[in-house]
């Protein structure tokens, strides 16, 4: 056979392992996996004091003591453990996002890597395992694409080839049982956007679903299981069953650096897709007095899925409230930048809030859905109460790679979060130390000792 012909043969699963493992992570890339896990860490922690994060707690305690610490304060068995952490990261929609592939690898990858890691394990592996899980992640996710993306939620379904990706790095598996751990996560994944319309907690159980049928995947693998490398192009694979404009060359498609580079951090707690509308609020209305009752209407255009997903104009819980556009322009304009606070019930029921939302109206643009999903854009026009406008039309939001967060905007976003999960300074400080320094570590120790103190 022909090294031309072995190539062509090749299933999806196995180009997908042989990108994920050529990465090895330098410098720089470990350094930005640091700052994806702090990231995570606080969004993790004040995740954990969430509805879903108490329920999440007390399934814990029904499972089975083990070495791995947890943010609930109980050791747990691996497979718990990355399940219990899938569950919390997004909980306050404040979680990591990778625009093109329309999914947040950090609530499943980071949990699957820290269950897969041990006493042996050293801050580089750890790392470099986490930079390969959002490898395996974002590739998965673009080759899904939109059509995908309508009614399955990629950030569980491609998340558990992010999380098996990930194991299989932390565990040292060679390239044929790492995808095979890829093959059999893929049988296991799942995750329908039903849980969008209707009050519900599911959306948690499936990034935790997740990272621990990737973790799994990955512990099979390293005994012996074997899975369907087919599971991705074959006749009754992903492809075929959910993406019918599916784009495998994505898969193992050139890049010079990992895709990890290519990341977006929220700095706001709400959806994704509601960050642009707000961004560009927050540009037109610089340098006007923002008040309410100053406002005669504002106009939203943004592409099809930010409407699908975020117009909302009455909100009834948190919840919803984080996937309402209206509500966060309505919230910006009476107490200015998200807070944490701004999503709570007293903030929802706001005589001054609940007004302007009814003011707001969402409506999509071609030349913005054109440019979706490689850049999240968004026009708004405000109408004053004394007669004049204002508009901003941002086609890249803040925190995106071409407008980051710095280092210390980050941080700062990490501190907010952990205080108000109720972490003491010196617990806060240590974590963003410990993260800061994790790629010279010899050992997980010290950052055991920030999960669970």
């Amino acid at each position: 056979m022909t090294q031309v012909a072995a190539i062509v043969q090749r299933t999806a699963v196995e180009r997908l392992a042989q990108a994920v493992c050529a990465i090895q992570a330098d410098a720089p890339m470990l350094a930005k996996a640091s700052l994806h896990l702090l990231d995570w860490l606080g969004c993790a922690a004040h995740g954990s004091t969430s509805p879903q994060g108490l329920v999440f707690g007390r399934w814990l305690e029904l499972q089975a003591l083990g070495p791995h610490p947890t943010l609930a304060g109980r050791s747990s068995d691996a497979a718990a453990a990355a399940a219990y952490h899938g569950a919390l990261g997004s909980a306050l929609e404040m979680d990591d996002v990778h625009r093109s592939s329309i999914l947040h690898p950090g609530p499943v990858v980071i949990p699957a890597a820290l269950a897969a890691s041990g006493p042996q394990t050293s801050g580089a592996q750890l790392l470099n395992g986490i930079a390969r899980g959002y490898e395996a992640m974002i590739r998965v996710g673009r080759a899904l694409g939109p059509s995908h993306y309508r009614y399955w939620h990629t950030t569980s379904t491609a998340g558990s080839f992010g999380a098996a990706a990930a194991a299989a790095s932390v565990m040292h598996l060679d390239l044929d049982r790492t995808a095979q751990a890829l093959a059999i996560a893929g049988t296991r994944s799942g995750g329908l956007w039903q849980v969008r319309h209707e009050p519900n907690m599911g959306k948690a159980w499936h990034t935790a679903s997740a990272a621990r049928e990737g973790l799994t995947a990955a512990q099979l693998a390293s005994v012996g299981l074997t899975g369907p490398l087919g599971v991705l192009d074959g006749p009754s694979g992903w492809f075929a069953a959910t993406a019918p404009k599916a784009n495998v060359s994505m898969l193992d498609e050139a890049r010079p650096t990992p895709w990890l580079d290519d990341m977006s951090i929220k700095p706001w707690p709400a959806c994704r897709h509601a960050h642009p509308a707000m961004d560009a609020f927050r540009q037109a209305a610089a340098g006007r007095i923002l008040k309410p009752s100053l406002i005669h209407k504002v106009e939203v255009f943004s592409y099809a899925d930010a409407l699908r997903f975020c117009n909302q104009s009455l909100p009834v819980d948190p919840s919803q409230a984080r996937f309402s556009i209206q509500h966060a322009l309505a919230a910006w304009a009476q107490w200015g930048e998200p807070q944490l606070a701004h999503y709570q019930a007293p903030a929802l029921r706001h005589p001054n809030v609940q007004a302007l939302r009814k003011r707001i109206s969402v409506h999509q643009d071609r030349s913005l859905e054109l440019r979706y999903p490689q850049h999240y854009g968004a026009r708004v026009c405000i109408s004053w109460r004394d007669g004049t406008s204002s508009q901003a039309l941002v086609h890249d939001t803040y925190g995106d790679p071409d407008q980051p967060l710095t280092d210390s905007a980050l941080r700062a976003k990490a501190r907010m979060l952990m205080e108000a999960a109720g972490w003491g300074q010196v617990r806060i400080e240590a974590a963003i130390t410990v993260t800061e320094k994790l790629a010279s570590a010899t050992s997980l120790n010290a950052l055991y000792k920030i999960i669970q103190p």
